[in-house]
């Protein structure tokens, strides 16, 4: 029997960002869509699901619907409503083709409260709402017109209801009171569907009732009904519009696409050409301009680096990178660093003919005076982290990161490199944040040579320790002694990490990568620009008793020409691995790892499956931190022996 084909809030949410992709939602045979594949994975590394099995627990007496059949819900829905007083979760309600499932209803009497729950960070000391001009800010306006979408399907199936609105969101302002909370819900997967099951001995003291906060949402809700619904570039009341979309997805029927600025972040969207999938974002543009795979090839204004004109370009009909011209960027010169309008037009037009090294363009003068006040031997860290909703212990805030992991590359003055240590503590339950701090002290404290990150993310978990080390009601005997240590190495310290994206984004371009500066784009192009870094690691030297010490790769080459002289992607590689994490994904990136560590944390999973993931996140990491020793070494190749 087909599916009726409604439009729910989570379709009434996706048409808010472009109505065009209503057509392809739900034809998972036929149509990539990453962000399908993806909402789990966030959920599941932020806490989401956890979120919302706590929120239930707030009301012990509800009752859940949880057929996942749109007729068998509305009739168990209908017949709990007829009591006088009930609290119902996922209640199904319909009216017409519109159909929303509710996180929670509470009914007493002939009034109602509408909940919607969202592991969304919320502050009750400084509640942002509103923006500064008074409107709902862009930050909260989807969470209101979700509530305010339910809310309009309930009062058309029940006009004569008093209702009122809320959004229940963890509390950053208050700690929790109790430890372990997150431990009480575990993920499971019964028959085939993935699901939150909640401790059954739980006791009331167990539970936090402040963690959660219940925020009235009624004047902002009447905002949106008043002043209507904001999708691309355009505002329409929601009874319209709801009209109007449900309409479309009941006759499928594809609403004309109106390219903009937003395509750029479209899910429907293949990840190559040999995809079995089709790409919507691709028939969108053929649709509207007439595109060819040569077309996309060529570029369009959406690829261009930081780039903030698009929708004004899109909206003229000027879409080919081509197009666009000096007015539409002003090139400013900053001197010896690459300034983002210059990397713009570095993108645009290609490297200038004079200063092209073989595809790629170097400051050599700003990397030799970076270099020149780096000490030996060189330390490259990187972190993996997590910031889940629901806090690990009392003392803690919802969001509070949590440092599970670090690997930490050294390289020497003779050149020898070698993974010099590594730690990733992922027990459930277990809070990793000061042992974490004892063993990067334990790596890095053994010298004064120049530590290296990727970007600022490392210096702000620094802080944030050093935060918790000062105010936690239990730290570590040493715990002075460790907030000094890190205070060295954060951005005031005397021994302060040094950025190595910073001065990629200042002194490196690289042609093929669309002026990024992430290190799964910069390392994959210094492998094809580097002769260096491709006669030392197209050798199995690394992992090898006489080549590089590494911890968790033997004899392994991470320069693989792919058939046709160029490097496999070393962020590829890691897919090699997959085999032993038996049906779960290689860890190739860095959500994947915070994925890969809530899993630890919340799912039960035998101890093979636990070790391997474990096997997976360390090879991961790894990674990151030898990707940044090749690309100094190719950086010194270009800037010092050339």
């Amino acid at each position: 029997m087909t599916s009726p084909r409604y439009l729910t809030k989570s379709r009434f949410k996706l048409a808010a960002g472009c109505p065009t992709k209503l057509y392809y939602s739900g034809k998972d045979k036929v149509y990539r869509n990453t962000m399908q594949e993806d909402s789990f994975l966030a959920a599941l590394a932020e806490g989401g699901y956890q979120v919302g099995e706590l929120a239930k627990c707030y009301y012990p007496d509800g009752i859940e619907v949880e057929s996942l059949n749109h007729a068998d819900a509305e009739a168990q829905t209908a017949e709990l409503l007829t009591r006088d007083k009930v609290v119902i979760f996922e209640p199904a309600i319909r009216h017409g083709s519109l159909f929303a499932r509710i996180d929670i209803l509470v009914k007493e009497g002939n009034n109602y409260q509408l909940i919607e729950v969202k592991a969304k960070s919320y502050n009750s000391e400084k509640p942002a709402i509103l923006g500064a001009k008074g409107d709902i800010s862009s930050d909260m306006r989807p969470y209101i017109e979700d509530v305010a979408f339910q809310a309009h399907v309930f009062r058309l199936a029940y006009p004569t209801a008093r209702l009122k609105t809320f959004l229940m969101m963890p509390d950053k302002a208050v700690p929790a009171s109790v430890s372990g909370l997150n431990q009480l819900f575990k993920i499971q997967n019964v028959t085939g569907r993935t699901k939150v099951v909640t401790n059954l001995n739980i006791k009331p003291e167990d539970l936090d009732k402040n963690i959660l906060a219940l925020v009235p949402v009624d004047s902002f809700v009447d905002m949106v009904n008043k002043d209507g619904v904001h999708y691309l570039r355009y505002t329409e009341q929601l009874s319209v519009l709801a009209d109007r979309w449900a309409a479309a997805y009941q006759a499928d029927q594809k609403i004309k696409p109106d390219p903009g600025g937003q395509c750029g972040s479209c899910e429907f969207k293949t990840s190559s050409p040999t995809d079995s999938l089709k790409s919507g974002f691709k028939e969108c543009w053929a649709e509207a301009y007439h595109f060819t795979e040569d077309d996309f090839k060529q570029g369009t204004v959406l690829d261009v680096f930081r780039f903030r004109g698009k929708d004004k370009l899109i909206a003229d009909g000027r879409v080919r990178i081509s197009s666009i011209t000096p007015e539409d960027i002003t090139e400013k010169n900053e001197g010896e660093h690459l300034s983002t309008s210059e990397r713009q037009w570095m993108q645009i037009r290609g490297i200038p003919p004079e200063e092209d090294r073989g595809g790629y363009w170097v400051a050599e003068k700003a990397m030799r005076d970076a270099m020149s006040k780096w000490t030996y031997p060189y330390h490259f860290i990187d972190f993996e982290t997590s910031a889940v909703a629901i806090p690990f212990h009392a003392g803690m805030r919802p969001f509070e990161p949590v440092a599970f992991q670090f690997s930490h590359h050294v390289m020497h003055e003779d050149g020898r490199v070698e993974h010099a240590g590594e730690f990733l503590l992922a027990d459930p339950g277990v809070f990793p944040n000061f042992e974490f701090a004892q063993a990067l002290k334990k790596e890095l404290d053994k010298d004064n040579g120049t530590v290296f990150m990727w970007s600022g993310h490392e210096n702000t978990i620094l802080n944030k320790i050093i935060e918790q080390l000062e105010n936690a009601p239990t730290t570590p005997e040493n715990a002075q002694d460790l907030i000094n240590f890190l205070r060295s190495l954060v951005k005031s310290g005397n021994r302060a990490m040094f950025d190595l994206c910073q001065l990629s984004r200042d002194a490196f371009f690289q042609a093929g990568i669309k002026g990024s500066s992430s290190i799964k784009k910069v390392l994959p192009a210094i492998l094809k620009s580097s002769l260096r870094v491709r006669e030392k690691y197209s050798s199995s030297i690394y992992g090898a008793a006489n080549g590089i010490p590494s911890k968790n790769f033997k004899n392994f080459s991470w320069w693989i020409d792919d058939g046709s002289g160029q490097p496999i992607e070393p962020y590829s590689l890691l897919k090699h691995f997959s085999a032993d994490l038996a049906d779960e994904e290689a860890i190739a990136e860095g959500g994947a790892a915070a994925t890969a560590y809530a899993r630890l944390q919340f799912e039960e999973m035998d101890a093979s499956v636990r070790e391997k993931t474990c096997q997976a996140l360390l090879r991961y990491c790894e990674l990151d931190t030898l990707a940044m020793v090749m690309i100094v070494e190719a950086w010194q190749e270009f800037v010092i022996e050339n």
